[in-house]
């Protein structure tokens, strides 16, 4: 019988092989034994500050690291807006099935895409940047493939922002972006966890110059 994947298996990952390998066995799962199990809000929390801060102008949508496609979901965009990329395949694969996407793209985010200059109005991401997952250096990457003007919504975890080089990421590109605005909340809502259910996210928004 396959171990129920947790928590505590999505914060031990170290490299994209890890994540390809996690969510080989977890897609299929994923939604019930992560997301609804431990009440994962982030995606609800990106689709809130999305619409915040959104205007007509900021499509088409790239949903970064979009997984099993609940940032798709919580959107409830018409798919033609919103393109989903992620590294694993079984978890594209589930997206695919919620009809929340125009186009899937399987690519390792730490690499450079194949995705022309200016392409997007927005980007968003949930849970990506995170532990075992992408570092800050993405962020040059997501830049290049936004229009001027493109708004940028995503989540960062707490403990990471400045451990892991976002302050100093942010800074860096101060002169590509506007000031950054940051809202922390709650990455989980009723969840028992002792580790990680009192985690929060720092959610980044900002539009390119």
């Amino acid at each position: 019988m396959t171990k129920k994947k947790s928590l505590k298996d999505a914060y031990s990952l170290k490299t994209p092989e890890d994540s390809i390998n996690l969510y080989k066995t977890w897609a299929s799962t994923y939604d019930d034994d992560f997301a609804q199990q431990n009440d994962y809000r982030s995606p609800i929390e990106i689709a809130k500050y999305f619409e915040k801060y959104s205007n007509d102008e900021n499509t088409p949508i790239l949903d970064v690291g979009a997984g099993t496609g609940l940032i798709g979901e919580c959107l409830n965009l018409d798919s033609k807006e919103i393109d989903a990329i992620d590294i694993s395949p079984e978890m594209l694969k589930i997206a695919t099935t919620k009809n929340c996407y125009s186009k899937i793209i399987e690519a390792d985010l730490s690499k450079g895409l194949s995705i022309n200059d200016n392409h997007y109005g927005a980007i968003v991401s949930a849970g990506t940047f995170t532990y075992g997952h992408v570092g800050p250096n993405v962020l040059d990457e997501l830049i290049r493939v936004t229009r001027p003007g493109g708004l940028f919504v995503f989540t960062v975890h707490s403990k990471l922002f400045n451990k892991a080089g976002f302050d100093k990421k942010l800074l860096e590109i101060k002169k590509s972006i506007s000031e950054p605005i940051f809202h922390k909340v709650d990455a989980y809502g009723n969840n028992p966890d002792i580790d990680h259910g009192s985690d929060q996210v720092i959610i980044t928004v900002f539009r390119k110059r």
